[in-house]
Protein backbone atom coordinates (compact mmCIF):
# COMPACT_ATOMS: atom_id res chain seq x y z
CA UNK A 1 0.00 0.00 0.00
CA UNK A 2 0.88 3.55 -1.14
CA UNK A 3 1.00 5.04 2.38
CA UNK A 4 1.50 8.64 1.16
CA UNK A 5 -1.16 8.84 -1.23
CA UNK A 6 -3.72 6.76 0.90
CA UNK A 7 -2.65 7.62 4.02
CA UNK A 8 -1.10 11.02 4.21
CA UNK A 9 -2.69 12.83 1.28
CA UNK A 10 -6.29 12.32 2.35
CA UNK A 11 -5.70 13.38 6.29
CA UNK A 12 -3.47 16.53 4.74
CA UNK A 13 -6.72 16.97 2.37
CA UNK A 14 -9.19 16.66 5.49
CA UNK A 15 -7.11 19.16 7.42
CA UNK A 16 -6.28 21.94 5.00
CA UNK A 17 -10.28 21.59 3.55
CA UNK A 18 -11.48 21.78 7.15
CA UNK A 19 -9.45 25.43 8.07
CA UNK A 20 -9.88 26.68 4.56
CA UNK A 21 -13.45 25.52 3.82
CA UNK A 22 -11.61 24.56 0.32
CA UNK A 23 -10.14 21.77 -1.09
CA UNK A 24 -6.40 20.99 -1.24
CA UNK A 25 -4.83 20.85 -4.34
CA UNK A 26 -4.06 17.43 -5.49
CA UNK A 27 0.18 18.50 -6.18
CA UNK A 28 1.47 19.21 -2.45
CA UNK A 29 4.14 16.59 -2.95
CA UNK A 30 5.87 15.38 -6.14
CA UNK A 31 7.40 12.63 -6.34
CA UNK A 32 11.27 12.08 -7.99
CA UNK A 33 11.21 10.09 -11.22
CA UNK A 34 14.70 9.24 -10.15
CA UNK A 35 15.21 7.92 -6.82
CA UNK A 36 11.22 7.94 -5.29
CA UNK A 37 11.74 10.68 -2.95
CA UNK A 38 8.44 12.80 -1.63
CA UNK A 39 9.06 16.39 -2.22
CA UNK A 40 6.79 18.93 -0.75
CA UNK A 41 5.72 21.24 -3.88
CA UNK A 42 7.36 24.58 -1.78
CA UNK A 43 10.57 23.10 -1.37
CA UNK A 44 11.23 21.70 -4.66
CA UNK A 45 10.25 24.94 -6.33
CA UNK A 46 12.53 26.65 -4.04
CA UNK A 47 15.13 24.34 -4.49
CA UNK A 48 14.69 24.76 -8.71
CA UNK A 49 12.93 22.29 -9.22
CA UNK A 50 16.21 20.00 -8.29
CA UNK A 51 15.72 16.98 -6.00
CA UNK A 52 17.24 17.62 -2.55
CA UNK A 53 17.94 13.80 -2.18
CA UNK A 54 19.43 12.51 -5.52
CA UNK A 55 19.90 15.87 -7.43
CA UNK A 56 17.97 15.32 -10.03
CA UNK A 57 17.17 18.15 -12.51
CA UNK A 58 13.62 17.70 -13.21
CA UNK A 59 11.91 19.48 -16.59
CA UNK A 60 11.17 23.28 -16.15
CA UNK A 61 9.65 25.62 -18.54
CA UNK A 62 9.92 29.01 -19.63
CA UNK A 63 8.46 30.72 -16.92
CA UNK A 64 11.11 29.32 -14.33
CA UNK A 65 14.41 29.51 -16.93
CA UNK A 66 13.80 33.40 -17.24
CA UNK A 67 12.65 33.80 -13.56
CA UNK A 68 16.05 32.06 -12.07
CA UNK A 69 18.02 33.36 -15.33
CA UNK A 70 17.26 37.14 -15.69
CA UNK A 71 17.72 40.17 -13.58
CA UNK A 72 14.63 41.32 -11.17
CA UNK A 73 12.35 43.18 -13.76
CA UNK A 74 14.18 43.33 -16.14
CA UNK A 75 12.86 40.48 -19.32
CA UNK A 76 9.96 40.88 -21.53
CA UNK A 77 8.83 38.11 -23.64
CA UNK A 78 9.18 38.27 -27.61
CA UNK A 79 5.74 38.35 -29.48
CA UNK A 80 4.84 34.77 -30.86
CA UNK A 81 5.68 33.79 -34.23
CA UNK A 82 2.59 32.96 -37.03
CA UNK A 83 2.89 30.16 -39.15
CA UNK A 84 0.01 28.63 -41.03
CA UNK A 85 -1.26 26.08 -38.80
CA UNK A 86 -1.37 22.31 -40.05
CA UNK A 87 -0.23 22.83 -43.33
CA UNK A 88 -0.07 19.09 -44.71
CA UNK A 89 -3.90 18.59 -43.23
CA UNK A 90 -2.09 15.80 -41.14
CA UNK A 91 -3.96 12.88 -38.82
CA UNK A 92 -2.84 9.60 -37.50
CA UNK A 93 -4.63 8.18 -34.34
CA UNK A 94 -5.04 12.01 -33.40
CA UNK A 95 -5.87 15.15 -36.42
CA UNK A 96 -2.68 17.10 -35.74
CA UNK A 97 -4.73 20.56 -35.20
CA UNK A 98 -6.50 18.45 -32.40
CA UNK A 99 -2.89 17.81 -31.07
CA UNK A 100 -1.80 21.18 -31.33
CA UNK A 101 -4.77 22.51 -29.25
CA UNK A 102 -4.42 20.00 -26.49
CA UNK A 103 -0.78 21.49 -26.00
CA UNK A 104 -1.50 24.85 -26.18
CA UNK A 105 -4.52 24.01 -23.14
CA UNK A 106 -1.70 22.21 -21.51
CA UNK A 107 1.10 24.85 -21.34
CA UNK A 108 -0.79 27.82 -22.05
CA UNK A 109 1.66 28.74 -24.66
CA UNK A 110 1.32 28.81 -28.16
CA UNK A 111 4.62 26.67 -29.63
CA UNK A 112 7.34 25.03 -28.11
CA UNK A 113 9.80 27.89 -28.08
CA UNK A 114 9.37 30.90 -26.73
CA UNK A 115 12.14 33.75 -26.19
CA UNK A 116 12.81 37.02 -24.12
CA UNK A 117 14.87 40.04 -24.07
CA UNK A 118 16.59 41.22 -20.61
CA UNK A 119 19.72 41.39 -18.48
CA UNK A 120 22.09 39.34 -16.76
CA UNK A 121 24.32 41.15 -14.27
CA UNK A 122 23.15 43.89 -16.20
CA UNK A 123 24.54 42.81 -19.92
CA UNK A 124 21.50 42.68 -22.35
CA UNK A 125 20.94 39.46 -23.67
CA UNK A 126 18.48 37.13 -25.14
CA UNK A 127 17.49 33.95 -24.15
CA UNK A 128 15.02 31.33 -25.55
CA UNK A 129 13.55 28.01 -24.10
CA UNK A 130 12.40 25.45 -26.10
CA UNK A 131 10.90 22.87 -23.35
CA UNK A 132 9.81 19.43 -23.65
CA UNK A 133 6.23 19.55 -22.39
CA UNK A 134 4.70 21.12 -26.01
CA UNK A 135 4.75 18.18 -28.07
CA UNK A 136 8.08 16.85 -26.94
CA UNK A 137 9.66 20.42 -27.64
CA UNK A 138 9.20 19.01 -31.87
CA UNK A 139 10.46 21.35 -34.19
CA UNK A 140 8.19 22.22 -36.69
CA UNK A 141 8.12 25.81 -38.40
CA UNK A 142 6.62 27.44 -35.38
CA UNK A 143 10.06 26.88 -33.50
CA UNK A 144 11.82 27.51 -36.53
CA UNK A 145 10.56 30.44 -37.37
CA UNK A 146 10.75 31.41 -33.31
CA UNK A 147 14.49 30.80 -33.35
CA UNK A 148 15.22 33.13 -36.52
CA UNK A 149 13.62 36.00 -35.19
CA UNK A 150 14.50 35.90 -32.26
CA UNK A 151 17.97 35.67 -33.73
CA UNK A 152 17.50 38.43 -35.52
CA UNK A 153 16.58 40.63 -32.59
CA UNK A 154 19.45 39.49 -30.73
CA UNK A 155 21.63 40.43 -34.37
CA UNK A 156 20.00 43.62 -34.43
CA UNK A 157 20.11 45.12 -30.55
CA UNK A 158 23.90 43.30 -30.36
CA UNK A 159 22.62 40.65 -27.70
CA UNK A 160 24.66 37.86 -27.25
CA UNK A 161 22.08 34.78 -27.77
CA UNK A 162 21.95 31.94 -25.17
CA UNK A 163 19.30 28.74 -25.78
CA UNK A 164 17.77 26.37 -23.22
CA UNK A 165 16.87 23.53 -25.84
CA UNK A 166 14.81 20.20 -24.69
CA UNK A 167 13.20 18.48 -27.81
CA UNK A 168 12.65 14.82 -29.03
CA UNK A 169 13.98 16.13 -32.75
CA UNK A 170 11.48 17.35 -36.39
CA UNK A 171 7.94 17.47 -36.09
CA UNK A 172 6.85 14.30 -37.82
CA UNK A 173 3.56 15.68 -38.79
CA UNK A 174 4.88 18.63 -40.59
CA UNK A 175 7.32 16.46 -42.70
CA UNK A 176 9.46 17.99 -44.79
CA UNK A 177 8.14 21.76 -43.46
CA UNK A 178 9.64 20.44 -40.55
CA UNK A 179 13.39 19.06 -41.54
CA UNK A 180 13.56 22.26 -43.44
CA UNK A 181 14.26 24.15 -40.29
CA UNK A 182 17.41 22.77 -39.85
CA UNK A 183 18.92 24.49 -42.61
CA UNK A 184 17.33 27.62 -41.82
CA UNK A 185 18.29 27.89 -38.18
CA UNK A 186 21.57 26.80 -39.43
CA UNK A 187 21.70 29.99 -41.19
CA UNK A 188 20.14 31.95 -38.29
CA UNK A 189 23.34 30.84 -35.60
CA UNK A 190 26.10 31.93 -38.90
CA UNK A 191 23.56 35.37 -38.70
CA UNK A 192 25.22 35.47 -34.79
CA UNK A 193 28.97 34.00 -35.93
CA UNK A 194 28.74 37.03 -38.79
CA UNK A 195 27.84 39.79 -36.09
CA UNK A 196 30.84 38.60 -33.37
CA UNK A 197 27.74 37.72 -31.34
CA UNK A 198 28.40 34.85 -28.54
CA UNK A 199 25.82 32.11 -28.99
CA UNK A 200 25.64 29.57 -26.22
CA UNK A 201 23.77 26.40 -25.70
CA UNK A 202 22.13 24.48 -22.87
CA UNK A 203 21.05 21.06 -23.19
CA UNK A 204 18.80 19.85 -21.07
CA UNK A 205 17.38 16.48 -20.58
CA UNK A 206 16.53 15.65 -23.16
CA UNK A 207 17.83 16.47 -26.98
CA UNK A 208 17.71 14.00 -29.68
CA UNK A 209 16.97 14.18 -33.31
CA UNK A 210 16.64 16.50 -35.95
CA UNK A 211 16.93 19.19 -33.32
CA UNK A 212 20.82 18.10 -31.97
CA UNK A 213 21.55 17.32 -35.65
CA UNK A 214 21.36 21.53 -36.50
CA UNK A 215 21.23 24.08 -34.14
CA UNK A 216 21.51 22.65 -30.48
CA UNK A 217 25.07 21.22 -31.18
CA UNK A 218 26.51 24.44 -33.21
CA UNK A 219 27.03 26.68 -30.02
CA UNK A 220 30.13 28.27 -29.71
CA UNK A 221 29.47 27.04 -26.00
CA UNK A 222 28.04 24.18 -25.46
CA UNK A 223 26.82 23.49 -21.85
CA UNK A 224 24.55 20.64 -20.35
CA UNK A 225 22.72 20.40 -16.81
CA UNK A 226 23.69 17.00 -15.24
CA UNK A 227 22.75 13.71 -16.68
CA UNK A 228 20.99 15.41 -19.50
CA UNK A 229 20.11 12.20 -22.01
CA UNK A 230 21.63 14.13 -25.03
CA UNK A 231 22.15 12.33 -29.02
CA UNK A 232 20.83 11.96 -32.19
CA UNK A 233 19.00 8.42 -32.04
CA UNK A 234 17.34 6.46 -28.89
CA UNK A 235 20.34 3.97 -26.89
CA UNK A 236 17.90 1.49 -27.62
CA UNK A 237 17.47 1.82 -31.06
CA UNK A 238 21.38 1.90 -31.26
CA UNK A 239 22.27 -0.86 -29.43
CA UNK A 240 19.89 -2.76 -31.62
CA UNK A 241 21.63 -1.71 -34.83
CA UNK A 242 25.00 -2.41 -33.48
CA UNK A 243 24.13 -5.89 -31.87
CA UNK A 244 26.49 -4.40 -29.30
CA UNK A 245 26.39 -3.32 -25.72
CA UNK A 246 26.76 0.10 -25.16
CA UNK A 247 28.96 1.94 -23.12
CA UNK A 248 27.52 2.54 -19.25
CA UNK A 249 26.39 6.07 -18.95
CA UNK A 250 25.85 6.66 -23.07
CA UNK A 251 24.51 9.46 -24.38
CA UNK A 252 24.53 11.15 -20.63
CA UNK A 253 25.88 14.70 -20.41
CA UNK A 254 29.30 13.63 -18.07
CA UNK A 255 29.50 10.58 -20.92
CA UNK A 256 29.54 13.48 -23.86
CA UNK A 257 31.91 15.99 -21.28
CA UNK A 258 34.68 13.01 -21.22
CA UNK A 259 34.54 12.57 -24.87
CA UNK A 260 34.76 16.35 -26.10
CA UNK A 261 30.97 16.57 -26.77
CA UNK A 262 30.35 19.19 -24.73
CA UNK A 263 32.63 22.10 -22.99
CA UNK A 264 30.45 21.87 -19.05
CA UNK A 265 28.23 20.35 -17.30
CA UNK A 266 26.86 22.82 -15.00
CA UNK A 267 23.77 22.62 -12.08
CA UNK A 268 21.23 24.00 -12.55
CA UNK A 269 22.29 26.57 -9.27
CA UNK A 270 24.83 27.82 -10.76
CA UNK A 271 23.69 28.00 -13.89
CA UNK A 272 22.89 31.79 -13.80
CA UNK A 273 26.31 32.81 -12.62
CA UNK A 274 28.49 30.74 -15.17
CA UNK A 275 25.94 32.20 -18.07
CA UNK A 276 26.56 35.56 -16.84
CA UNK A 277 30.63 34.91 -16.20
CA UNK A 278 30.93 33.42 -20.28
CA UNK A 279 28.72 36.40 -21.57
CA UNK A 280 30.48 38.97 -20.02
CA UNK A 281 34.02 37.52 -21.06
CA UNK A 282 32.79 36.44 -24.66
CA UNK A 283 31.15 40.02 -24.98
CA UNK A 284 34.55 41.93 -23.90
CA UNK A 285 32.49 43.41 -20.22
CA UNK A 286 33.68 43.42 -17.06
CA UNK A 287 30.88 42.03 -14.80
CA UNK A 288 29.65 43.67 -11.61
CA UNK A 289 31.83 43.80 -8.71
CA UNK A 290 28.59 42.76 -6.21
CA UNK A 291 27.67 39.25 -7.70
CA UNK A 292 24.90 38.92 -5.13
CA UNK A 293 21.74 37.23 -6.82
CA UNK A 294 18.88 39.72 -7.63
CA UNK A 295 14.94 38.82 -6.87
CA UNK A 296 13.39 36.72 -8.80
CA UNK A 297 12.65 38.37 -12.55
CA UNK A 298 9.30 38.73 -13.18
CA UNK A 299 7.49 39.23 -16.46
CA UNK A 300 4.80 41.77 -17.76
CA UNK A 301 5.22 45.32 -18.92
CA UNK A 302 8.84 45.07 -17.96
CA UNK A 303 11.13 47.82 -19.46
CA UNK A 304 13.43 46.56 -22.31
CA UNK A 305 16.97 46.50 -20.75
Amino acid sequence: MNWITNIVRPRIKKLMSGKSGGDTPENLWKKCSACGEMIFHRDLTANLMVCPKCGYHMRIGPAERFAHIFDSHSFQELPPVAVKQDPLQFKAEKRYADEMKAARRKTARPEAFTAARGAIDGLPVVVAVQPFDFLAGSLGMGVGEGFVRAVKVAVSEKRPFILFVASGGARMQESVLSLMQMPRTTIAVEMLREAGLPYIVVLTDPTYGGVSASYAMLGDIQIAEPNAQIGFAGARVIAQTIREKLPEGFQRAEYLLAHGMLDMVVPRHDMRATLSRLAHLLMKKPRPRSQKSPPPARNGNAAVV
